[in-house]
């Protein structure tokens, strides 16, 4: 089938100067990119894109939409944003692999229910198949997901056999399709392995040609050691490695930016990192529990909740967390999971205690109870200035670190951060602001395929997939807030994914047929 795109600005992603031309597509690759009339007589579908540029589809290189393509295949906050590929498994939490112990994040789980058929990534990816997607998706496998099959949740040190179960199943999954290995330091259970256990691991993987990309340790206060600790293991393992949502948390850790560029900037120039990515937002999210003691954490959500209904084990985390110097005026809710605490999302913990005259500790600890320790939560501690900073290295990619969300079905019922709908719409306009559009593009395209070597996408060229957003840069537009974020995006028009219109603006109907959604399980050459 021949498909034209016809009077659009093409930005090809490369960076190069856009230009007005016609773009050629048949069946699922591009067969043709000019500024020069293409004959029409025998082309079936003709897209007229006048007053609106054409990029090539944009990479989402830091998602968490592994269990929730299966739950919403459409994938609609993410294509109607011009999203078309998207790197899963981040933060050390993956779909697969399943055994032992290992449970999937409390959301995912409770939403799949009866969908969650797989322990493997094989298993996986053939219930990813018959779902088939509207977006394509990349995959890693999670630190915490690999180390709770092996050893379970407990705060422990890997014995020489647990990591020897662990590389067994690493590499197994490897060769099954995952794209490497991912951490997320600060959560439960990897929050407990050393150093040398993730360098062993991340030396399974470079030996294969697999990445590496890590939440680091910490974010904050021990920012700097964090990254030396990422640019040891790249320089020790020489694998290809990412930092994750790059950001300097807290106001007292805000004058660490240049420094941490400075660190990152130089392990990029001697080859030990690739770089790093970020969302477009000041506030980060992630599960409410984070902000428990380490004692009180240990063994994720079903230890807590026996923790919070023994009164004496609950006096000690109520009175460690009201004890801690954490800014509570800071720290929103977002998602929750029953009525009685629907109520909270929104608001942030110093607004509740003033409203219900109770401590952080108290409030906290009773949402979490009654959610089962499942709460959403938005932490305001970033900086505006620093995140144009960052924004400001060429090296730093477009990462909305957010699953992908509907306002319907069952997703409708979260309260998700913004990000999850308008990440790429920041980013363009945040990076076209200090640079120009073509390097937002190539940004959120070449750049990202050229990184994790996606190949033949990220560009429009003759023989390249056609993953392709035609947009109108003037309506192109956020309307998610953090009081209410189930808004779509504004200003995208047209999205084709592997050559099929998966997505018209505003019709949703679209990428809720079979027949127009077309996302693939990407695999590394």
């Amino acid at each position: 089938m021949l498909t034209l795109i016809k009077n659009g600005l093409i930005i090809d992603g490369k960076g190069n100067e856009a230009f007005l031309g016609n773009i050629l597509l048949k069946d699922d690759k591009i067969i043709d990119v000019t500024s020069q009339v293409i004959d029409e007589s025998n082309v079936e579908k003709i897209i007229d894109a006048k007053g609106c540029l054409v990029a090539p589809g944009f990479i989402d290189v830091h998602s968490h939409s592994d269990a929730y393509l299966i739950i919403e295949p459409s994938a609609p906050s993410k294509i109607s944003q011009g999203i078309t590929t998207e790197i899963n498994g981040q933060c050390g939490g993956s779909i697969a692999p399943r055994f032992g112990e290992a449970r999937l994040s409390s959301d995912w789980a409770k939403l799949l229910g009866e969908r969650l058929t797989w322990n493997s990534l094989l298993q996986y990816r053939e219930v990813f198949d018959s779902v088939k997607p509207a977006i394509n998706s990349v995959q890693f496998v999670g630190h915490n997901t690999l180390r709770a099959s092996t050893m379970g949740y407990a705060g422990k040190v890997a014995s020489q056999e647990d990591m020897q179960k662990m590389k067994y199943l690493l590499d197994k999954t490897l060769d099954e399709g995952a794209w490497g290995l991912t951490t997320g330091l600060i959560y439960q259970p990897g929050k407990y392995s050393t150093q040398e256990e993730v360098i062993s691991l991340a030396s399974c993987v470079s030996k294969k040609g697999g990445f590496y990309a890590t939440h680091m340790r910490s974010e904050g206060d021990k920012l700097l050691e964090s990254i030396d600790e990422v640019i040891e293991l790249a320089r020790k393992t020489e694998i290809k490695a990412e930092i994750s949502h790059l950001k300097t948390s807290g106001k007292n850790n805000w004058g660490k930016v240049d420094d941490a560029i400075e660190k990152i900037q130089d392990a990029i120039s001697k080859g030990f990192l690739l770089g790093a990515d970020r969302y477009p937002y000041c506030a980060a999210g992630t599960d409410l529990d984070v902000v428990f003691p380490d004692w009180a954490g240990e063994g994720a959500s079903l230890a807590e909740m026996k923790r919070l209904k023994d009164c004496n084990i609950r006096k000690r985390i109520v009175d460690e967390l009201n004890e801690s110097d954490r800014d509570w005026g800071s720290v929103m809710i977002g998602g929750t999971w029953c009525d009685e605490t629907k109520k909270y999302s929104g608001k942030n913990i110093a607004e509740i205690c003033a409203v219900e005259n109770k401590t952080p500790g108290e409030v906290v600890c009773e949402i979490l109870e009654k959610d089962e320790c499942l709460t959403g939560a938005f932490f305001h501690g970033m900086s505006e200035e620093n995140l144009t900073k960052i924004f400001s290295c060429d090296w730093v990619l477009a990462g909305s670190d957010a699953s992908l969300r509907a306002p319907w079905g069952p997703l409708g019922k979260d309260h998700p951060h913004p990000r999850a709908y308008g990440t790429m719409i920041e980013f363009f306009h945040r990076v076209k602001a200090i640079s120009s559009r073509e390097n937002a593009v190539k940004r959120m395209t070449y750049d990202a395929a050229k990184r994790f070597e996606i190949p033949k996408r990220g560009v429009l060229e003759k023989g390249y997939y056609a993953d392709i957003v035609i947009f109108d840069e003037n309506e192109f537009s956020s309307l998610s807030t953090y009081a209410n974020p189930h808004k779509f995006a504004m200003g995208v028009k047209y999205v084709f994914v592997n050559g099929v219109l998966s997505y018209k603006e505003g019709d949703f109907k679209i990428n809720h047929s079979l027949a127009n959604r077309a996302g693939r399980f990407l695999e590394r050459n």
